[in-house]
């Protein structure tokens, strides 16, 4: 493992939010590529309280989970991944790395047993439920509290129409890797209050040029709609290994403004799931619930943790 303290001072913009993610980077060698990580708080609680793991999804990274760092380092361990071709991870080309959502479910079992990590608590947001979800379903005896937000990590037939424009082909290269319309985009759609300047310039810093926004197109390409598609089968059977974790080990926390993961579709099918899971519906957030309203999601994630 390296460390480094300020691997952002070569992003753009690092004026404007640099404040606002002043932790330190880790790194490690997934696959043959460079995975990053924060890794904040006590290595080894005392009191055997569990690891806190935050996955996040597209087109965010582990500047979304900054709020969970925060509130939580000085009693928990919390480690926030960047996804391969995320934040401040590797960005190979198509032509090097699949990102698929089976390699990114196996790249996050990499990690797991490269840290040693157990006794896992794991908060994951969009995205980044279906690819910690295929990874805790593989490994559950690691896992102890799994908290999903806004997420899906099951088969399902229903994309909004402004996802779907974002799958057509060529068209998709152009609007997400040459114009950056979806991280943009995003950081307008994603929210109900409106984000801060710097908090804007944060979420989009990673993102700056065709290379670095390869993830943040092949990750919307990753929706599985067919039975051909290269995810299908790792979505399904991650649908089918969810009754691997019983309802008192599972919290569903809602941004019920969502428009990408409404609670009444998606939020309503993980329940069929889990009927007796630990719920809490934040009625003023919109699906960047960490952002919209922050106190009130980690006072949920709080009661949960201690429950």
């Amino acid at each position: 493992m390296t460390e480094e303290k300020k691997p952002i001072d070569s992003l753009k913009n690092v004026e404007a939010w640099r404040d606002l993610y002043p932790y330190r980077s880790h790194f490690e060698t997934i696959g043959g590529f460079r995975y990053h990580y924060l890794d904040e708080g006590p290595a080894n609680p005392a009191d055997l309280r569990p690891t806190l793991l935050c996955s996040h999804g597209n087109p965010t990274w582990s500047f979304f989970f900054r709020s969970v760092i925060d509130e939580f380092r000085d009693q928990y361990r919390v480690v926030v991944v960047d996804h391969i071709g995320c934040g401040l991870s590797e960005k190979p080309p198509v032509s090097k790395y699949p990102y698929s959502l089976g390699r990114r479910g196996q790249d996050l079992i990499d990690l797991i047993e490269k840290l040693g990590l157990t006794n896992i608590a794991l908060i994951a947001h969009d995205w980044g439920g279906a690819v910690a979800m295929n990874a805790a379903t593989r490994i559950p005896e690691r896992f102890s509290k799994i908290i999903l937000m806004n997420t899906a990590a099951y088969l399902s037939d229903r994309v909004p129409k402004r996802i779907a424009l974002c799958r057509i082909p060529y068209l998709r290269r152009i609007m997400m890797q040459g114009l950056n319309v979806f991280p943009r985009a995003a950081t307008k759609m994603a929210t109900a209050k409106g984000l801060a300047p710097e908090v804007k310039a944060g979420l989009l810093a990673p993102y700056d040029s065709w290379r670095n926004r390869v993830a943040v197109c092949e990750f919307v390409q990753d929706i599985p709609l067919s039975t051909s598609h290269r995810s299908y089968e790792a979505l399904k059977t991650t649908g089918e290994r969810l009754n691997v974790f019983k309802d008192e080990q599972v919290a569903l926390i809602w941004g019920v403004k969502d428009w990408c993961f409404p609670p009444e579709v998606f939020m309503a099918e993980f329940l069929k799931y889990y009927p007796n899971a630990f719920t809490r519906r934040i009625e003023d957030a919109g699906h960047y619930l960490l952002e919209d309203s922050p106190r009130e999601t980690l006072a949920a994630i709080r009661e949960f943790l201690e429950k």
